[in-house]
């Protein structure tokens, strides 16, 4: 029996795949909204919720929350701040409690007396906060930051630092002077200065044997130089180092220009104190 051969298509009529429907057009991105208009001044009194606040001057008396973002020219604020978004702003003072979460940036004077908690960084041209700030991101501040109270960030940059009170701090402090003068126990990572200054409270007689001592320690300092007086340092780097009452350097680099008979050199092996004799 002959094989069926298979009758080729006619020329020009080849089988081809249904055409598929054209893909629908993404919808067109709607276009973001206008910036709003800054209002001339902004007044709260009280209680006071807002979405957002846009303003050339916001004054705030009382307690104020603040859904979302702030872009303001300058603020005066006394009383409780809750802003959930960015403060951004020429100039701002607050007086009281103030909680930020989002980042702060200020672009002349940033003063903070009371309660500081910023949930992310803190930027401003100078800086002066009094009683207790808690930043969550780096602290950069273009020329100088004057802290007097406590203090906790994981890095700060200034032209100058001069803090007085308590500091934690424990990523990089640089600038071109620091100035810390500690009244409790602190903590630092490296300072990086021309000049450097450390103070810790020095204990007198019946507190050193109460084992009543403030502990202040720094893990790193360079500088070109160093005055330390009741402070722990790990390792230091400068042309020259004074070592006053009580100070004490594992390890350094350069030249100890003064050294206080209650300084030491070297590795220590310090102990608690025995039970009883410190409360």
């Amino acid at each position: 029996m002959a094989a069926v051969t298979p009758t080729p298509p006619p020329s020009g009529a080849a089988a081809t795949a249904p055409a598929r429907p054209p893909a629908p057009a993404a919808p067109a991105k709607p276009a973001p909204p206008p910036p709003r208009p800054k209002v001339g001044e902004l007044r709260d009194v009280g209680t006071v919720l807002h979405e957002t606040v846009d303003a050339e001057r916001w004054t705030s008396r009382g307690a104020v929350k603040v859904t979302g973002d702030v872009h303001i020219g300058h603020g005066d604020l006394e009383g409780t701040a809750t802003l959930g978004g960015t403060l951004e702003a020429d100039a701002v003072r607050s007086r009281g409690a103030l909680d930020v979460e989002g980042p702060i940036e200020v672009r002349t004077t940033f003063v903070s007396a009371g309660t500081l908690h910023a949930g992310a960084t803190l930027h401003s041209g100078d800086g002066d906060l009094r009683g207790s700030s808690r930043v969550s991101g780096a602290v950069t501040v273009d020329r100088t930051l004057s802290v007097r109270g406590h203090l906790i960030a994981p890095s700060v940059a200034a032209g100058a630092l001069r803090l007085e009170g308590v500091g934690e701090v424990p990523g990089p402090i640089t600038a071109t002077a620091v100035e810390l003068h500690l009244e409790a126990d602190s903590e630092f990572g490296s300072v990086t200065a021309r000049s450097v200054v450390v103070r810790g409270k020095v204990p007198n007689l019946v507190e050193k044997v109460l084992g009543r001592r403030v502990s202040v320690t720094v893990r790193r300092i360079e500088a070109d130089t160093v005055d330390l007086v009741g402070v722990d340092v790990a390792f230091v780097r400068a042309p020259q180092i004074r070592l006053g009452r009580d100070a004490h350097v594992t390890e350094y680099e350069g030249t100890i220009a003064y050294r206080h008979s209650s300084a030491s050199v070297g590795f220590e092996s310090k102990s608690p104190p025995p039970y009883g004799l410190r409360r």
